[in-house]
């Protein structure tokens, strides 16, 4: 299945996309969120459309897409996770996976508005492949991992670079503002993705490409990363984990390029769809 969220901010209906045809869910009765996955929405909301098959309303053309799940009880990202991008920052590839959240509210739809942050000239883009935690994970072996991964969706790790890298540590500063992590427009549930290790993913920059590689160059794969950050912190059903960057993020170009007022973002992943995001200056509101 691919679930989708749609509406005005903070009145998202549910929904599902059916041969690319976006279907509302919304009498099924249940938000994508924490209590929806622990306790087997999937296979639930699964059998809610066969058994409406024919009957759910289809969702007019130009709705926005939110983010396809709820907010989650964390966002948690991995850094320098791509051979390439490890090369391209001048940085030695990570003996063990490189841990940073993005705060919840960073959360937006695919198509929604990027916010330069107030007194921010460097901000960056970042495509990068996420999955959803299904069920609570705590201690995971390698081996059992993936029976702990309900999806994946398509995310940009939105980064200030200075706030990241030159304000006395800690990355999270760099990677959690308002509207800097725009997920979607689906999330595609597992079955739907023959193989996460091989998928092509890209990003445009005002129309030309500047990240284009595949997640064959990861260092540290799913069933690894579910097992690691498990031994650290509880993942809870919801959760979403991003699993990296490839080369062509702002910083690594020479010289470095990053976003301004009116710039446009296009990104994608093979099977989980495309977003368009315009990066706005901040505006005191």
């Amino acid at each position: 299945m691919k679930l989708i969220r749609w509406g005005n901010p903070g009145k998202e209906k549910t929904g599902v996309i059916i041969n690319d045809v976006k279907y509302d869910t919304s009498s099924f009765g249940e938000d994508y969120n924490e209590q929806f996955f622990e306790n087997d929405g999937l296979k639930r909301l699964a059998q809610y459309v066969k058994a409406n098959e024919g009957k759910l309303p289809v969702v007019a053309e130009g709705e926005r897409l939110a983010a396809p799940f709820a907010r989650p009880s964390k966002i948690l990202c991995i850094g320098l996770n791509y051979a390439k991008h490890a090369a391209e920052m001048g940085v030695p590839i990570p003996a063990e996976p490189i841990l940073f959240m993005k705060s919840t509210t960073a959360l937006i739809g695919p198509n929604d508005v990027i916010t330069i942050p107030k007194d921010s000239v460097k901000t960056d883009w970042e495509v990068e492949l996420a999955f959803v935690i299904g069920k609570k994970a705590s201690y995971v072996s390698e081996d059992e991992a993936m029976d702990y991964v309900a999806g994946y969706c398509l995310h940009n790790d939105v980064s200030e670079r200075e706030f990241q890298l030159e304000r006395g540590g800690t990355w999270d500063k760099g990677k959690g503002c308002d509207t800097f992590a725009p997920m979607g427009p689906f999330m595609a549930t597992t079955d739907e993705i023959k193989d996460p290790h091989n998928l092509r993913l890209w990003l445009k920059l005002n129309g030309k490409i500047l990240q284009d590689s595949n997640t064959d160059d990861l260092i540290f794969n799913i069933p690894f990363l579910v097992s690691y950050v498990s031994r650290f912190m509880t993942l809870l059903p919801g959760d979403v984990v991003s699993t990296g960057t490839p080369a062509g993020v702002g910083l690594g170009l020479k010289p470095p390029l990053f976003l301004k007022d009116g710039d446009i973002v296009e990104l994608g992943i093979d099977g989980l769809g495309e977003a368009r995001q315009v990066a706005k200056a901040y505006v005191k509101s």
